[in-house]
């Protein structure tokens, strides 16, 4: 009450210096200004004073009713607490929700219709809660696992493509130049340039410069989410930047580009261990510099 009585005195500029001092300090402040500032901007049809008096002299006989002054502020006060709740509305329905793992973390959370996603690191998710039953679409960049509830199309669309189902299980990974979808369960459709594909449990599929690659998968959800990075024919520039986003470093290669692929795993909980199997890999020397930065040099 004394919050509403605070607001009331101040949209009347009746608040003294403290008074006034101590309501800027508070954390609504800045959203009942701009409010105010809105408000203050709303015009009203000019006074047709004859009509009033006429209006006057009918009614008369009526008992006149008064309306204090501070209720007046009261109601103004209310009527921005309502439009402040629509716009909090608003911004929490309408606008994208963002959702993010930085580097050398992962982060879990549930869209509105329950459905889970794993975030790897350095990857990113945009998505609307509105009408989300209706349509259940969002844009990934990077890479993210997802066990789908079941319910009408479920897309997720990425730079280099876009993955369609129902209720499933799967994994996408969108990074650079290079896309890889991954079925666990059910069955999704990949749409990738003029190419659509359709895949099963245990398939794979990836893309890399217009080339097209299957695979054949046999863990029961990403190797990632057990801390363990695996890769399928990709290139020592592509496995040292995954490295960097699970470790959150920084990795310097003062050797030629190989065409060498790598198939295999690292892992992402063990630096020194994950250094030592792409050194004897590649035939290089690895040192840390830093306690962030990490140098390879050929042997």
């Amino acid at each position: 009450m004394k919050k509403n009585r605070l607001l009331a005195k101040w949209l009347n500029n009746d608040l003294s210096e403290d008074e006034l001092a101590a309501f800027k300090a508070s954390p609504d402040f800045e959203k009942y200004q701009k409010i105010k500032d809105y408000t203050d901007h709303l015009e009203v049809d000019d006074l047709d004073e004859n009509k009033m008096l006429a209006n006057i002299l009918k009614q008369k006989n009526a008992a006149p009713k008064v309306v204090p002054l501070y209720k007046k502020m009261m109601f103004r006060a209310a009527a921005i607490f309502v439009l402040a709740l629509g716009i909090t509305f608003a911004m929490k329905n309408f606008v994208s929700q963002t959702q993010t793992a930085v580097f050398g973390e992962k982060t879990t959370f549930l869209l509105p219709d329950n459905s889970e996603v794993v975030l790897n690191s350095g990857s990113e998710i945009k998505y609307k809660k509105w009408n989300w039953d209706n349509n259940r679409r969002l844009e990934l960049k990077g890479e993210a696992y997802f066990r789908v509830a079941k319910g009408r199309r479920f897309e997720v669309q990425t730079n280099l493509g876009k993955v369609s189902v129902l209720g499933t299980q799967f994994n996408v990974r969108a990074r650079k130049n290079r896309f890889d979808v991954v079925c666990y369960e059910g069955r999704v459709k990949v749409n990738y340039a003029n190419t659509q594909i359709l895949l099963t449990h245990g398939q794979g599929v990836s893309f890399e410069n217009g080339k097209q690659d299957k695979m054949i998968i046999k863990a029961l959800r990403p190797e990632w989410m057990d801390n363990q990075i695996c890769f399928y024919k990709q290139n020592i520039r592509t496995l040292l930047d995954e490295v960097e986003r699970q470790y959150n470093i920084t990795i310097q290669l003062n050797a030629k580009d190989t065409m060498s692929l790598f198939t295999g795993k690292l892992p992402a909980k063990d630096l020194d261990v994950a250094l030592q199997i792409i050194s004897t890999t590649y035939h290089l020397e690895s040192k840390k510099a830093t306690k962030n930065k990490v140098i390879f040099d050929e042997k």
